[in-house]
C-alpha cells in the first residue's frame, strides 16, 4: 500500500514539473502530425542581473483530430509579455518564448472532442548549499477526459474564445476551474483548435516604450520646427 502510494506520489511529482502525462498512441501521433507542444521548463541565468530565472516556450497547434498547446501566464491568471517571437518554417511549432521569476503552465491536449487540462505553477526555491535554486512545481488543476461537442477547428471555428470543455471528477461531479484561469482556459481551447498554427495565443508583445528626447535631439526639433 505504502508503495503505491509512493509511486501515485511520485507520478503526480513528475507531471507537476513536466506537463500532462499522455499515452504512447497520442505522442506517437503528435510525433507523426508533427504538432511540437514543449511543456518543459528551465533553470537559465542571467549574467547582468546575477539572477536565475524561469523560461518556457509557448508552442504547439492543431489539426482537425488532434491538437496540443502549452503556454504561461502569470500568478493571477494575466497574459505574460514574451521575451521574443520565434518564426518558423513549419506550423504547429514553436512561437514564443517567455522568461520569469515565476509563471503559471497551461497545458492542455484534444483528440477530436475530448480535452485533457493541466494547470501547474513554477516558482524558484532556494537550495541550502547551493547557489541554483530548484524549481518548485505544484498543480493547481488537473481534468482528463472533458468534453466539448463543438467543431472548432471547423464548422464552429467562430465560437473559439468563448467556450471550453467541461470537466468532471470521477465521481460525475463538475470541476470548476479557479476564476482567475478562466480566460486562459478559454484561449487555450481555442488553440488545441487552431489547425496549422502560426501564432502565439497566450503570451502577449512586450509594451512599446518610448525612449526619452535627448537634450540635442530636442535642440535640432525646435531648430527644424
Amino acid at each position: 500500500m505504502a508503495e503505491r502510494e509512493g509511486n501515485k506520489a511520485a507520478k503526480k511529482e513528475v507531471e507537476a514539473r513536466f506537463g500532462l502525462r499522455l499515452a504512447q498512441d497520442v505522442l506517437d501521433a503528435l510525433r507523426d502530425l508533427r504538432i511540437y507542444c514543449n511543456s518543459d521548463i528551465s533553470i537559465v541565468h542571467q549574467q547582468f542581473a546575477q539572477r536565475y530565472v524561469l523560461r518556457g516556450e509557448e508552442s504547439g497547434g492543431a489539426v482537425s483530430k488532434v491538437g496540443a498547446y502549452s503556454s504561461f501566464v502569470d500568478e493571477a491568471g494575466k497574459p505574460l509579455s514574451w521575451l521574443q517571437p520565434v518564426e518558423t518554417v513549419g506550423a504547429n511549432g514553436r512561437h514564443a518564448i517567455v522568461i520569469a521569476p515565476s509563471f503559471i503552465r497551461m497545458h492542455m491536449v484534444r483528440v477530436e472532442h475530448t480535452y485533457d487540462l493541466l494547470i501547474t505553477r513554477h516558482r524558484l526555491v532556494p537550495v541550502t548549499g547551493r547557489k541554483k535554486p530548484d524549481i518548485e512545481s505544484t498543480i493547481l488543476f488537473k481534468a482528463r477526459q472533458g468534453t466539448l461537442a463543438l467543431d472548432l477547428w471547423e464548422k464552429d471555428a467562430s465560437s473559439r474564445g468563448q467556450i471550453c470543455p467541461v470537466f468532471y471528477s470521477f465521481g460525475g461531479e463538475a470541476l470548476l476551474i479557479r476564476q482567475e484561469f478562466q480566460e486562459a482556459t478559454l484561449i487555450l481551447t481555442a488553440a488545441v483548435c487552431c489547425v496549422g498554427c502560426r501564432h502565439a495565443h497566450l503570451l502577449q508583445p512586450p509594451a512599446a516604450t518610448i525612449a526619452p528626447e535627448s537634450p540635442v535631439d530636442a535642440i535640432a526639433a525646435g531648430v527644424d520646427g
